[in-house]
C-alpha cells in the first residue's frame, strides 16, 4: 500500500529522531572518519591499504545507507525535509561547526600539508602516508596532499551523488545530470590523470612532460594554461601534447561557444565541472542558504566581473612577458600580441553594444568599465613593462598572487569550506571566471532559457528558496517571464521543487526571450500581444 504525505506545510516538518538504520549508518561513517583522523595524528596502521579501504568504504557505505533509509519510504517529489529546523542546514550551531571544520581542513591542506604527513623526498606519514598504497597502485607515485584531496573529493561526489539520485528520483533531468558529474569526476578528474601519470615521460610522449593533471585544459578555468612552462610541456610531449594545446585553444573559441549556444552554461557548470559536481551533491543540503538580496546580487556582479578582468589581464601579462620584439626570433611579437588582444576585445565590445544593446542595457556600465580598464592596462603594458616585468611586478608574481587569492582562498577555502554558511555555490556565483564568461555567452546568444507559466504559480517560493545562485525565480514566475540570466547554471532544481509545473528548462528560439516590458508589474503590458508572441 502506498504511503501519502498529508502535510501541506511549505516549510516542512520538524526533523524526527533518527531511525535505527540511520544511527547505524552514522556510526559506520564516523568510524571511517575516525580512522582518517587517527592517521592525521600519526597513529600507525600495520596494513595501510586495508585500513584506507575500510575507512573510505565505511564513509561511502555509511552515507549511502543513511540516504537509502531517509528516502526509501518517501513518495516521489521534493519535500523541504525540515531544512529550516535543522541546525546543520540553517546556519545553526552545527552548521557553523561544520563550516569551521571544513575551512580549517582546507587551510591545512593548501598551506600546511606537512601537518597531514607530507614528506618531500622521504616516506610520507600521517593521513597522506595512509593514502600511499592507493596512489602507488594508480600512478606509481607516493601520495601528495592533492591526491588525498582528489580521493576524498571523488568519494564525496559518488556517495552524496547516490543520495541526490534517491532524493530526486522522480526527475529524469536530475538523474541524468547527476550521473554525468559522477562520471566526469571519477573518470576524467581522478582516474585518467593518475593512469596518464604512468605514461608521463615515456617514449610515447617523446620524453616530454605532459600536463596530464589538467585534462579540462580550458581557459580561463586553467588561468595558467598559456604560461611558458605549460607551453613547453605541451610542445615537448610530441603529438599528444600539441593536440592538447590546440584542443585548449579550439575549446575557447569554438567548442565552448557552440555548446553554450545549444545548451547554455549548464553543459559545463552542471554536467561536467567538479566544483559544480561537489556543490550539487555534497552541497545539496545547503543550497537554500544562498543570499537572494539585491545587495548580494550587486556584489556578485562587481566581484565576478572584476575576477574576469583580472584573469584576462594576468594571462595577457604572462604571455606578453616571454614574447620579444625581434621579428627574426618571434613570429608573434609583444606589440602584435597586444594589438591583437585589443582588436579582439574591441570587436566583441562593439558587436555586443550594437546588436544586443536592449538586452544588455542594464549591464552596459559593467562592460564599459571592464573594457576601459583592460585597454588602459594594455597600453600600460606597452610603455611601462620590461623583460619579465609587467609594470613594476614580475609576471610570476602576478600569477602566484592570482593563484593564492582566487585559486586557493576563494575557490578552495571559502568556496567549499563555507557551504554551511553561504550556500553551495559561493565560488561559482562570485568568483569563477569560467562561469562568468559562459554566463556572458549564455545571455548573449544561447538558446537555453527557463520558461514560466505564471497563471499556475501559487507563490509558494520553493523555486527561489532552493535556487543556489541567489535568483529570485518566483518574481519571474509570477509575471510569466522567461528566465534568461547569466548566473543561472541550469541545475533545474527550481523546476524540480515546483509543485505546479510552472517552470520548464528548454532550448527554444531566440526571439522574444528577453522582453523588457515584462519586467514591469504588468500594468502596461498588452496581454494579447504577449500571448501571440508566445
Amino acid at each position: 500500500m502506498s504511503t501519502y504525505d498529508r502535510s501541506m506545510a511549505l516549510t516542512g516538518q520538524p526533523p524526527v529522531t533518527l531511525s535505527k538504520n540511520q544511527k547505524l549508518a552514522t556510526l559506520l561513517g564516523m568510524l571511517g572518519l575516525a580512522i582518517l583522523l587517527l592517521a592525521t595524528f600519526n597513529v600507525g596502521f600495520p596494513n595501510k591499504g586495508l585500513w584506507l579501504g575500510f575507512a573510505l568504504g565505511a564513509i561511502l557505505v555509511g552515507t549511502v545507507w543513511f540516504s537509502w533509509d531517509a528516502y526509501l519510504d518517501k513518495t516521489p517529489g521534493i519535500k523541504n525535509d525540515g531544512v529550516w529546523f535543522k541546525s546543520i542546514s540553517s546556519k545553526g550551531f552545527w552548521g557553523w561547526i561544520a563550516g569551521i571544520a571544513l575551512t580549517g581542513f582546507y587551510i591545512i591542506l593548501y598551506f600546511y600539508p606537512e601537518y597531514l604527513g607530507l614528506v618531500n623526498g622521504g616516506e610520507n606519514k600521517g593521513v597522506i602516508g595512509l593514502f600511499d598504497p592507493l596512489s602507488k597502485m594508480l600512478s606509481g607515485n607516493p601520495a601528495s596532499q592533492w591526491f588525498v584531496y582528489g580521493t576524498l573529493y571523488t568519494v564525496a561526489i559518488i556517495a552524496f551523488g547516490i543520495k541526490f539520485l534517491w532524493k530526486y528520483r522522480h526527475n529524469r533531468y536530475e538523474r541524468i545530470r547527476t550521473f554525468s558529474v559522477m562520471f566526469f569526476q571519477l573518470a576524467f578528474a581522478f582516474l585518467i590523470p593518475e593512469f596518464m601519470a604512468r605514461l608521463n615521460g615515456s617514449s610515447v610522449l617523446n620524453g616530454g612532460s605532459l600536463p596530464y593533471y589538467d585534462l579540462k585544459n580550458m581557459w580561463p578555468l586553467n588561468y595558467y594554461n598559456f604560461e611558458g612552462y605549460r607551453i613547453k610541456g605541451f610542445l615537448s610531449s610530441g603529438d599528444i601534447g600539441f593536440a592538447m594545446l590546440i584542443f585548449g585553444i579550439v575549446t575557447i573559441f569554438v567548442i565552448s561557444p557552440i555548446l553554450t549556444f545549444r545548451f547554455g552554461k549548464r553543459w559545463y557548470c552542471s554536467w561536467v565541472c567538479g566544483c559544480g559536481g561537489l556543490a550539487e551533491t555534497a552541497g545539496d543540503s545547503f543550497r537554500q542558504l544562498s543570499d537572494k538580496s539585491l545587495k548580494a546580487w550587486k556584489i556578485e556582479r562587481w566581484v565576478v566581473h572584476s575576477v574576469v578582468v583580472f584573469v584576462t589581464l594576468m594571462t595577457t601579462a604572462v604571455i606578453y612577458s616571454y614574447l620579444g620584439n625581434d621579428t627574426s626570433k618571434y613570429w608573434l611579437t609583444k606589440s602584435t600580441f597586444l594589438i591583437g588582444v585589443a582588436v579582439l576585445l574591441t570587436a566583441i565590445f562593439v558587436l555586443v553594444i550594437v546588436f544586443k544593446k536592449d538586452e544588455f542595457k542594464k549591464d552596459a556600465k559593467y562592460g564599459a568599465i571592464g573594457y576601459f580598464v583592460i585597454i588602459m592596462a594594455l597600453i600600460g603594458f606597452h610603455f611601462f613593462s620590461g623583460d619579465g616585468n609587467v609594470f613594476l611586478f614580475k609576471s610570476e608574481t602576478l600569477r602566484k598572487s592570482y593563484s593564492f587569492l582566487i585559486g586557493s582562498i576563494f575557490s578552495g577555502v571559502i568556496g567549499t569550506g563555507f557551504y554551511p554558511i553561504f550556500g553551495n555555490r559561493v565560488w561559482c556565483r562570485f568568483g569563477c571566471p569560467m562561469a562568468a564568461i559562459l554566463g556572458f555567452q549564455q545571455r548573449l546568444f544561447s538558446r537555453f532559457r527557463i520558461t514560466t507559466n505564471g497563471g499556475q504559480c501559487i507563490s509558494c517560493g520553493n523555486c527561489s528558496t532552493y535556487c543556489e545562485m541567489g535568483i529570485d525565480v518566483r518574481a519571474y514566475a509570477q509575471k510569466g517571464e522567461n528566465i534568461v540570466r547569466s548566473s543561472c547554471v541550469g541545475c533545474g532544481i527550481c523546476s524540480a521543487v515546483c509543485p505546479r509545473g510552472v517552470l520548464k528548462l528548454e532550448n527554444g528560439p531566440l526571439k522574444g526571450r528577453i522582453d523588457g516590458n515584462q519586467v514591469l508589474l504588468g500594468n502596461d503590458v498588452d496581454l494579447m500581444n504577449l500571448v501571440n508572441q508566445k
